[in-house]
């Protein structure tokens, strides 16, 4: 089975023509995983980038306490996993299906070798660990630096921007999130987050029914944290 279609949709590969990205999945390999089993954990040895084909996937960072702190919801399309391309160093973060998943492998040894064939696909790689860099570097600051309230804002404008669609009443998060996960992505305790989307419901900003967050109007609420 090809997959070209899928990976022509993934900027690290999106720029290689058709008989490359038929090449590529070739060397690909799928897996499937049920709900809330680890795909990997933090510490287990990097072999493979995972690709996304079906499903949701948390990457997360847990502390010996039992702590979370959710980086990012991932779903068809995106991909993880990518710095053991690079340096086969343990994994940074666990990796967890949301629900029953599919995904793609490609394993570290498969890829170097492609590389070295196909440089420019590199350039594509360095995009990728830039906007991760940044992305962690946003989570120090806003852990830092920004209230609990401001936190939940910045967070529901983040999933707004990235798998936001229209909905008859605002901007639906196309995620399911429950009161803990939500908690998790902005790093604050379950009562904190919960408190201040209560508030934001309130104020009639936030809608929250059945883990379906909607914003109703998120211009104003970008204004909290301006």
């Amino acid at each position: 089975m090809s997959y070209a279609e899928l990976l022509a949709r993934i900027p690290l590969f999106e720029s290689l023509p058709r008989e490359e990205l038929e090449h590529l999945s070739t060397l690909m390999t799928s897996r499937r995983y049920v709900r809330g089993e680890v795909i990997f954990h933090q510490g287990d040895v990097g072999t493979a980038l995972h690709i996304l084909r079906r499903g949701q996937v948390a990457i997360r960072l847990s502390s010996s306490e039992g702590k979370e702190v959710i980086l990012a919801l991932l779903e068809r399309g995106d991909f993880f996993g990518e710095l053991a391309l690079l340096d086969g160093a343990p994994r940074s973060t666990d990796a967890v299906a949301r629900e029953e998943v599919e995904v793609l492998r490609l394993r570290r040894e498969d890829f170097q070798r492609y590389l070295a064939i196909r440089p420019q696909v590199a350039l594509g790689l360095l995009t990728t660990l830039s906007r991760l860099v940044r992305r962690v570097t946003q989570i120090v600051h806003d852990t830092t630096f920004l209230d609990a309230r401001a936190r939940l804002v910045r967070v529901l404008l983040d999933l707004a921007q990235h798998v936001g669609r229209p909905g008859p009443e605002g901007v639906v998060i196309a995620q399911k999130l429950t009161q803990t996960e939500l908690a998790n992505l902005c790093g604050l305790t379950r009562e904190s987050a919960n408190k201040w989307l209560r508030f934001f419901v309130r104020e009639g900003l936030v809608s929250y029914e059945g883990g379906q967050i909607t914003l109703v109007h998120p211009e104003q609420l970008g204004r909290e944290v301006e």
